[in-house]
């Protein structure tokens, strides 16, 4: 009994300390510094955003059934030329195609404003672009900034991409083509930055893209702090709706926010092929922190891929997890070299059907011709203080093109359907106070 009880209050000291992580003076995963910036988590106030442009006193009228792209850009370029300001979208919906903000613009959007993408591809003009991890003519988002540093998006206020005749769509097409690919249906995303510094978007709701939902290339200083990302995932399902997407960005925070997306929740990104690594377009993500989020449904909390080729100290943390299908998953493309490498998730609690994946990811697959398949790897990947019920714990398989190594499991507490682990697959895998199903492992 004595023993019971001396290992009972044991479990529930490592629990009770598991949420409670003091972040002060951590570093990231491969021992470097975490630099003050990830710790200013201070809101940006519409007064410092410059003369404020609210859209119904240049022309916008207040109508939720006239597509009003000209005159809301016609804002946006007057406010440019004036040496800056904020489009502000006021209570209401306006109803709009792609928008292009410029250099010193930002925009806000108010409490009860919403700011409603059209249902109609023909209002987002094919131009040069990024998509799964290639660089290409493609479809602009409702809401875009190419080359806009300080770029900003805040208000209580929502942005709704209006996605449901895109899903509709992408269905039929899938039931006529069932390898139909993402780019056969032609969608547009929500909001895309491109080659831009110390971004912040805060607050806002961000609803039912047509195709992902916030999409980050090339930039750096990105922190999105308190957002509402979500998507259907039942009855009409939103396809390929990730939440937030990183491409090739140094320094991001995910603080706060809730994300229920019918896709991935976050993805990094940075280019696929045989020779992705090659081309100058290509790239890897670093230094990436995403802590005290609420994820609802979704493909995986946190994802390494599809198309990515390099992920260097990368934390979660302080997060629960209400239903996802992975808490982490490692993409592993066989047609693409990757290496996902100082990884670690801690302090996480919730339900996700699998904990931890690591699987050959064949959709789609294409080596160009390439004779050898190129290798992988996942080094330096930790979960520490965990609390999960899930049906698979270690989903990870043997394959000969894939490398893992240096993987710690610490303070883990798991009830799974499916608890074994190989431990022959990762060389070098250190179990501390791991307990599935209430049995010790080691």
């Amino acid at each position: 009994m004595k023993k019971l009880l001396t290992l009972t209050i044991c479990i529930l000291g490592i629990f009770q300390t598991a949420f409670s992580q003091n972040y002060t003076n951590d570093t990231f995963p491969d021992g470097s510094a975490i630099t003050p910036w990830f710790k200013d988590h201070t809101k940006i106030q519409l007064k410092d955003l410059g003369k404020q442009y609210t859209i119904t006193d240049f022309g916008v009228i207040k109508d939720s059934t006239k597509i009003q792209t000209v005159a809301i850009q016609k804002v946006i370029d007057n406010a440019s030329k004036n040496g800056g300001g904020v489009i502000v979208i006021p209570k209401g919906v306006f109803l709009s195609g792609a928008l292009f903000f410029k250099p010193k613009t930002s925009l806000y959007v108010a409490e009860g404003g919403t700011l409603k993408g059209s249902d109609d591809i023909s209002n987002y003009p094919i131009m040069p672009s990024r998509m799964e991890g290639q660089n290409l003519d493609y479809f602009p988002a409702l809401v875009n900034a190419y080359g806009v540093d300080n770029f900003s998006i805040s208000g209580k206020g929502t942005i709704n991409g209006n996605g449901y005749k895109y899903y509709q769509a992408f269905w039929a097409r899938r039931k006529i083509n069932p390898k139909c690919t993402n780019l056969e249906v032609s969608r547009p995303r929500l909001v895309f930055v491109w080659n831009s510094n110390s971004v912040q978007f805060q607050d806002v709701k961000l609803i039912n893209s047509g195709f992902w939902t916030n999409h980050f290339y090339k930039c750096n200083n990105v922190k999105l702090l308190d957002l509402h990302i979500s998507s259907p995932h039942l009855e009409i399902k939103a396809p390929s709706t990730d939440a937030i997407d990183i491409d090739i960005c140094t320094n991001v925070l995910v603080k706060g926010c809730y994300m229920s997306v019918n896709d991935d929740a976050i993805a990094l990104k940075g280019g696929k092929g045989p020779y992705a690594d090659q081309d100058k377009n290509n790239g890897g993500n670093a230094n990436i922190i995403i802590e005290d989020c609420t994820y609802g449904f979704s493909h995986s909390a946190l994802t390494n891929g599809s198309e990515s080729i390099h992920n260097r100290n990368v934390i979660m943390r302080n997060c629960t997890i209400e239903g996802a299908t992975r808490m982490l998953w490692l993409k592993m493309r066989p047609d693409t070299p990757q290496r996902y490498e100082y990884i670690r998730v801690e302090d996480i609690k919730g339900t996700a059907k699998n904990c931890l994946v690591v699987l050959a990811w064949k959709q789609f697959f294409d080596l160009k011709g390439r004779p050898d398949v190129p290798l992988s790897y996942g080094d330096h990947v930790t979960l520490k203080n965990i609390n999960m019920k899930s049906d698979t714990f270690f989903n990870v398989e043997k394959d000969p093109n894939v490398r893992l190594s240096n993987f710690t499991f610490e303070n883990l507490n798991i009830e799974a359907t499916k608890p074994a682990i190989d431990k022959s697959i990762v060389d070098g895998i250190t179990l501390k106070n791991v307990r599935i199903n209430n049995q010790v492992v080691e």
